[in-house]
């Protein structure tokens, strides 16, 4: 069965793909837009495709402008991650998710985090406020 999780919603959406886990801070920039390849030296997901995953993940990094840039640069090659569960928002991501259409949830139990694995199969639901990890 399923484990389901409340949440609350940043950008509204759903989807449903494999988790991908940072214990980095993200610099949407540094994402290679081609593929969705992390190319950050000394990253935690260096050399890791991030596109059409469920991106779990501490918070952004970096300037508004590189981060919207990289978003777009991702939407244009369709290799945006599929959504974004993150623990600390700031306004440049808030705004990014937003605008870029991609479910974006936060305050998740520490229970979540303790159960959930890299490659998992999770289902974000920010319109009906739950994160549910499949079975």
């Amino acid at each position: 069965m399923a484990k389901r999780f409340s949440c609350h919603k940043i950008s509204e959406g759903k989807a449903t793909a494999d988790a991908i886990i940072s214990k980095d801070r993200i610099m949407f920039y540094q994402v290679r837009p081609e593929d969705g390849m992390m190319e950050e030296k000394n990253h935690h997901l260096e050399g890791r495709i991030i596109a059409k995953k469920v991106l779990l993940f501490p918070g952004g990094k970096g300037s508004s402008v590189v981060q919207q840039d990289g978003l777009y640069h991702l939407d244009r090659f369709q290799n945006m991650p599929a959504a974004l569960i993150v623990q600390d928002p700031d306004p440049v991501l808030v705004a990014g998710a937003i605008i870029m259409e991609i479910p974006m949830v936060d305050r998740l139990s520490p229970e979540f985090y303790e159960t959930v694995k890299d490659g998992d199969i999770i289902t974000v639901n920010a319109d009906e406020g739950y994160v549910e990890i499949q079975d």
